[in-house]
């Protein structure tokens, strides 16, 4: 009996796993936070170090390959500043479709 109650356990484990898929969101989570510089930046050298930490352990070959390549130098070009932006949008600007 207690076998039984291990196997369904541990095949009702596997499919909430399966369906959650907690390490695919995790290197998610991980990759977003990587790929947009914002409050990961302003968190401190310790959330820093977690996020590239499971970055690392989530994709290896991706994290491998931004180790590896050059460092850019040049800063990207300045947005230039529309005043009459509001009245030159498009209408998928405003949230309609195209």
């Amino acid at each position: 009996m207690g076998v039984v109650v291990t196997a369904v356990g541990a095949l009702a484990a596997g499919y909430l796993l399966g369906r959650l898929r907690p390490w695919q969101r995790l290197g998610d989570w991980a990759a977003d936070q990587v790929r947009f510089t914002g409050a990961w930046v302003r968190g401190g050298a310790g959330r820093q170090a977690v996020v590239v930490l499971v970055h690392a352990v989530t994709a290896p070959r991706t994290s491998w390959r931004i180790m590896r390549a050059p460092a850019n130098e040049t800063q990207a070009p300045t947005p230039v500043r529309d005043p009459d932006w509001v009245a030159n949008r498009t209408r998928t600007d405003k949230g309609g479709t195209a």
